[in-house]
This record gives structure tokens, C-alpha cells and sequence, in this order.
């Protein structure tokens, strides 16, 4: 069974329902009003009998039941009053055309008992219905009955149910009408959603775009799913532009691995010192290959495995970093901190931190110190090299880029990026300047955990 369809009839079922529901109550209300009509007429027609019951008087005398005589009235028509009298043992006494309506049992015991009471029955003459009380004078002295048709009663609430039965059949109709007109609405857009989904599988196409965004449900969820083809597409356009950088960074190494190879196939002709060299720069070469991989690797797997966030202390994460650094290169690394914390990953911060120092170093051939400073939630690193060309500001964070002046140096031009994508998960912005007393200085800042230090 189609969406379409489930709505329709779900629609047309909360409308019969409905429907049936507001009939029934209008039908019983209507009835129950009637019925007390009737019941309030009989009552005051026998209240009215009771006030003129006199003894002996010519023609209405219907014997001297206990407590004194009753009186019986003829009706004028079919739809007033009919009344007569009843003696102690249910036996009619008075009351001309009344014959008709049979005394029952019910009405026997009120005409017997000692109490007063009344008694409302149904009863049907010659195929019309009729309204009984039976209203008992109390002390086993009979009882007066009061009869009133209702045939006009039950033509009226025949009407009415006549009426809700052709109401209820419009609404149901109109129900369905209006319902197959929105459930043609909200499917529609589904459809094109489910069309749309069905095409991106079969060609793999990610530029597919779903029409009829907007405010509800369904529009939302056709925006929701424009806005996840558009993430797919840029996750997919950055893949490829990272295997496309990837493999051109990696031809550099691997020529030279070839061009060092080729050269050790003629060792024999080769000198000591040309051999060492060909092996040093073997070596070089395959060290470099091996980081260029691990980074991009890293970039990649955009962070999957990553442990989950804490408050991290800055200062002692980058003097770690700073000690390791020294150590390596024989250089100094300057740390100074104050007790700025973050919420954030510490071996992500820390690989962070290690890029910025490491990048300093690798430009930095004065032989000065590398200063770290932390405030405030800033790290930054600064230099005393060459500085950077006002040109490359702008793009040194960015994937595999590497200025003209760096591109003779080792690296892989991930280094930065790396820097920019942990500062930027971790809430945070990223820098690079030229120092005015030369060199550059290079960082970035995280927003600090709320009551840490401000400096």
C-alpha cells in the first residue's frame, strides 16, 4: 500500500469517525430532549386529572376504588393526552379510548403498591408508538396512567438521522477529495526526494538537486538532503584534490629513489664517497617519504580515531613538544606560558604544536633560538629566519602549498594544514606574520575553558 494511499484513508477514517461520534451524540441529545418533553406532559396531564378527581359525579364515575373515586379523560386527538384509571389490581376503571394500550405487569405492582411512584414504558397501538406513565396514588388505591403518541417524535429523529447519514456521507467524500489533494502534496515532494536518491545510486552523481525546499516537514527534509549531496560533493572534490596533491608530492621522492637506485646498479664504478652519498640521500629520501605518507594519511582519515575531548593545560603540553624538538635538532626551543586550559585533544594539540615548532626550525638557519609562547589560549611561534613573502601569507595553511623560496626544502606541505584543520575542530582560528625584527611568527588561538586564566 503507497504513502498516498495510507494517508487517504487514514484521513478518511479520522473524518467518519468524527462524523459518527457528532452523530450520535446529536441523535441521542435530540431524542432525550424529546423524551422529557413528552415525559413532562404526561406528568402534568396526570398532576392536572388528580387535582379533579370529585366523587359521584354523573358519567365519569368509574367505581369507588380505595381512597375515593378517579376520573377518566377523553382525548381530543391522536396527539394529546389519552388518560384512565387504574384500581388496585391493575384493572382499567375509566377512560374512554384507551382500551387499546395494554396494562403491564410493571404497572400492575404500581397500582398495587403502598407507596407512591411513578413508572415510564413504550408502548405500541395499532403500529404507532405510544409514551405510558403510570403514576401510582400510593396505599394500594390504584393508579393513574397517562398516554401520549410519539409519532411525531420518531418522525422527527428519523429526519435527523436521515440527515447525518447524508452529512456524514458528504464529509467522507470531501475528506477523501481533500485528503488524496495532500497526500498528493506531501507525496509528491517525497517522490522527487526518492527519485532523486534512486539516480544519485545508479550514476554516482552528487550534483543532484532535490526541488521544493521550504518550511515543513518534507521541505526540510528536501533541504536536509540538497545540503548532504553538497557535503558528499565537497568531501568527494577534496578527496580527489587530496590524491591529485598526494601523488605530486610523492613523484618528487620517488624520482629521486629511482634516480639513487639506478646509481647503486653501478656501484662498482662509484667511489666511496659518491656511495655514501647515494645512501644518505636514500635514506633522506625514503624518511621524507615515509612522513609525506603518514600526514597524508592523517589528513584523510579526518580524525576518526581520535580520543575524546578533556581540559588541556597548554603550557606543559608545549614544553614537552619544546624538549623533544631541542633534542632532535640541537637547537633551543624558548617556552613561555602562562596557565592557559582548553577543552580539547591532546595528541591532536600536541602534533599541532610539534608542526609549528618543527616548520620554524626547518626555515630558521640562523641558528637562534625558536621562541613558544602560550596566552591567553594563543600559541605562537616565532622565528628569526627569512620571514615570509607578503604573497604567500594568505595560503601557507593550505594543503601541499609550499612558497617558491621552501620548494628546494624537504617537506610535504601538509605541516600547516594540519596545524589549521586541529585548531579549527578544536573552535579555534589560525595566523602567520612577519615579525618586524625579522623572522615570522606562526600559531593559533583556542577559546579557553570558561574561569581559566586570562593571562
Amino acid at each position: 500500500m503507497s504513502l498516498r494511499l495510507k494517508l487517504v484513508l487514514a484521513l478518511v477514517a479520522l473524518s467518519a469517525s468524527a462524523t459518527v461520534v457528532v452523530g450520535v451524540f446529536s441523535y441521542r441529545t435530540t431524542s432525550q430532549q424529546l423524551t422529557a418533553q413528552v415525559d413532562e406532559s404526561l406528568r402534568d396531564a396526570v398532576g392536572r386529572l388528580a387535582d379533579r378527581r370529585r366523587p359521584d359525579r354523573d358519567g365519569d364515575r368509574f367505581g369507588p376504588p380505595p381512597g375515593g373515586p378517579l376520573l377518566g379523560v377523553r382525548p381530543g386527538d391522536r396527539n394529546a393526552v389519552t388518560l384512565r384509571v387504574l384500581d388496585a389490581d391493575g384493572d382499567v376503571l375509566g377512560g374512554p379510548g384507551t382500551a387499546d394500550i395494554a396494562v403491564t405487569p410493571a404497572a400492575r405492582e404500581v397500582a398495587a403498591s403502598p407507596q407512591r411512584y411513578e413508572l415510564y414504558e413504550d408502548a405500541t397501538v395499532v403500529g404507532d408508538p405510544y409514551r405510558v406513565l403510570t403514576s401510582g396514588v400510593g396505599g394500594g388505591g390504584g393508579a393513574l396512567q397517562a398516554a401520549r403518541s410519539v409519532v411525531e417524535n420518531r418522525a422527527v429523529l428519523d429526519g435527523l438521522r436521515s440527515r447525518i447519514l447524508v452529512a456524514g456521507t458528504l464529509v467522507i467524500a470531501a475528506a477523501a477529495a481533500l485528503g488524496w489533494i495532500i497526500a498528493r502534496q506531501v507525496t509528491r515532494r517525497l517522490e522527487q526526494l526518492t527519485a532523486a536518491a534512486e539516480e544519485v545510486t545508479a550514476t554516482g552523481r552528487l550534483d543532484v538537486q532535490v526541488p521544493g525546499a521550504g518550511t515543513d516537514e518534507t521541505g526540510r527534509l528536501a533541504g536536509a538532503f540538497n545540503a548532504m549531496l553538497a557535503a558528499l560533493s565537497r568531501s568527494k572534490e577534496d578527496q580527489q584534490r587530496l590524491v591529485q596533491d598526494a601523488g605530486h608530492e610523492l613523484r618528487t621522492p620517488l624520482t629521486s629513489l629511482r634516480a639513487n637506485v639506478y646509481a647503486l646498479r653501478r656501484a662498482d664504478r662509484l667511489s666511496a664517497a659518491d656511495r655514501e652519498r647515494v645512501l644518505d640521500d636514500l635514506e633522506g629520501e625514503t624518511e621524507e617519504l615515509t612522513q609525506l605518507v603518514n600526514e597524508v594519511v592523517e589528513v584523510a582519515t579526518d580524525r576518526r580515531r581520535e580520543p575524546p575531548t578533556e581540559v588541556v593545560v597548554l603550557t606543559p603540553l608545549v614544553e614537552r613538544v619544546a624538549a623533544r624538538s631541542a633534542q632532535r635538532s640541537g637547537r633551543t626551543v624558548e617556552v613561555r606560558g602562562d596557565g592557559s586550559e582548553v577543552l580539547g585533544r591532546a595528541p591532536a594539540l600536541e602534533r599541532a604544536v610539534a608542526n609549528l615548532v618543527e616548520n620554524a626550525l626547518k626555515f630558521d638557519e640562523s641558528g637562534g633560538p625558536v621562541t613558544v609562547t602560550v596566552a591567553a589560549g594563543r600559541v605562537e611561534v616565532a622565528d628569526s629566519g627569512p620571514g615570509m613573502a607578503t604573497e604567500d601569507l594568505p595560503m601557507v595553511f593550505d594543503r601541499f602549498y609550499r612558497a617558491t623560496a621552501a620548494r628546494s626544502r624537504p617537506g610535504s606541505g601538509l605541516g600547516l594544514s594540519i596545524v589549521r584543520d586541529v585548531a579549527e575542530s578544536h573552535g579555534g582560528t589560525v595566523f602567520a606574520a612577519n615579525r618586524p625584527q625579522g623572522g615570522a611568527v606562526v600559531g593559533f588561538q583556542l577559546p579557553q575553558v570558561q574561569g581559566a586564566p586570562a593571562s
